[in-house]
């Protein structure tokens, strides 16, 4: 059955005659300043903090605010529907839930209760190897709903096929593998609280459950955590890894695999010759490359040189349902919010990112049927033009 998303603003209207008005803004632009009023320096600067001076994430939001939307009229749009078929599972929406880390360091309930506001809405939600819970209590939370779990690579080759192992076992459907952590960049919010949640043993959930890292030990983690979480810095990443060790997941992942960080077009041709079924545009939300390329500019470029050989997602600069319905004309086939749901998660738990989706999810539908489509479908280039932002 199709969902009429655009229904939550009459909610929101008609619980206003009790006088009630919603918790939380519903310009989701908002959450980022009453997150920073409400928590600590520490966890507002992780979430909220980006490489150098800040001028990658700037750019996401400019390079999203510069493409302008050409409505058009007399289009019957009095049934849409936001369905989309993405690496063959039926979504509701084009969205998913971002991996993000650290969760715990936003709210006590942490993962599982994103993980339980994606689930309400059919929406997918995408674990990180750095949470704080581990994978397979994100995965009870969520019961049968679409769930994908996101990679960073780890040096250890055990470690990595066990967690992939583990995953496939948690009912994890889609591999998605970060390659733009190769090294944590230089990132002057953390660096001035002098503040790494990982070296206070938070985000190693799931390395400090699994038994091929415990078997590097000497100790058990709780014998001696700075040991362990000496350890979990030394395998992390691997800046060494090249396109053949794509050959590695291939043989360790039957599902489809995403790979994220991707914003040349070379890129997305190396991906589809090794065999991927999909990218991730994407520049970690301007947190890795000081100066890098807007995600948005990036995507066109990537769309065209994967041609019918990937599937393109999008993500970096998201925050209202009218950057989605831009990304989606610009040819992604579905979308990742990550930080606006985050914020959402610090200031009201999991009725905070159910308030997001819905959100987004309403201003898209508008947005759609405001500017003459019942459907992604029918989106493209077209649908935009180029102005000053």
């Amino acid at each position: 059955m199709t969902r009429n998303w655009a229904d939550f603003q009459y909610e929101i209207y008609l619980n206003g005659m009790t006088g009630a008005v919603p918790r939380l803004p519903t310009d989701l632009t908002r959450l980022e300043e009453l997150t920073e009023r409400r928590l600590g320096p520490g966890p507002v600067g992780y979430v909220a903090g980006a490489a150098g001076d800040g001028g990658t994430a700037r750019a996401n939001r400019a390079a999203l605010a510069r493409r302008r939307i050409v409505p058009r009229m007399l289009r019957d749009v009095h049934e849409r529907d936001l369905s989309v078929e993405v690496l063959g599972r039926a979504l509701p929406a084009p969205l998913a839930l971002a991996p993000v880390g650290v969760l715990s360091l936003m709210h006590p309930d942490a993962e599982p209760a994103a993980a339980r506001a994606a689930a309400a809405h059919g929406v997918p939600f995408v674990l990180s190897s750095a949470s704080s819970t581990p994978m397979e209590q994100v995965a009870e939370a969520m019961g049968d709903a679409e769930r994908w779990f996101q990679l960073y690579w780890p040096k250890d080759p055990e470690v990595a096929r066990s967690f992939l192992g583990r995953a496939k076992a948690a009912g994890f459907t889609v591999l998605v593998v970060t390659l733009d952590t190769p090294l944590l960049s230089w990132r002057p919010r953390d660096l001035d609280q002098a503040f790494l949640p990982f070296l206070h043993g938070v985000g190693t959930a799931n390395y400090f459950s699994d038994p091929a890292f415990r078997a590097g030990l000497a100790k058990p983690v709780h014998e001696d955590p700075d040991a362990a979480v000496m350890h979990f810095v030394g395998m992390f990443s691997d800046p060494a890894k090249t396109w053949p060790d794509l050959a590695f997941l291939r043989e360790n992942w039957d599902g489809p695999i995403l790979l994220k960080g991707v914003l040349h077009p070379d890129d997305a041709r190396l991906a589809a010759d090794a065999g991927m079924d999909g990218v991730v545009v994407s520049n970690h939300g301007g947190r890795q490359v000081a100066g890098a390329v807007a995600a948005a500019d990036a995507l066109p470029g990537v769309v065209a040189a994967a041609g019918d050989r990937l599937t393109v997602l999008f993500d970096s600069g998201v925050r209202t349902g009218d950057d989605v319905f831009k990304a989606l004309a610009l040819g992604a086939r579905a979308v990742l919010v990550g930080r606006p749901y985050v914020y959402g998660l610090g200031l009201d738990g999991q009725a905070g990112v159910e308030h997001v989706i819905r959100c987004l999810l309403a201003e898209l539908d508008l947005t759609l049927a405001l500017s003459g489509h019942a459907s992604p479908a029918t989106l493209g280039p077209g649908d935009l033009v180029e102005g000053a932002g």
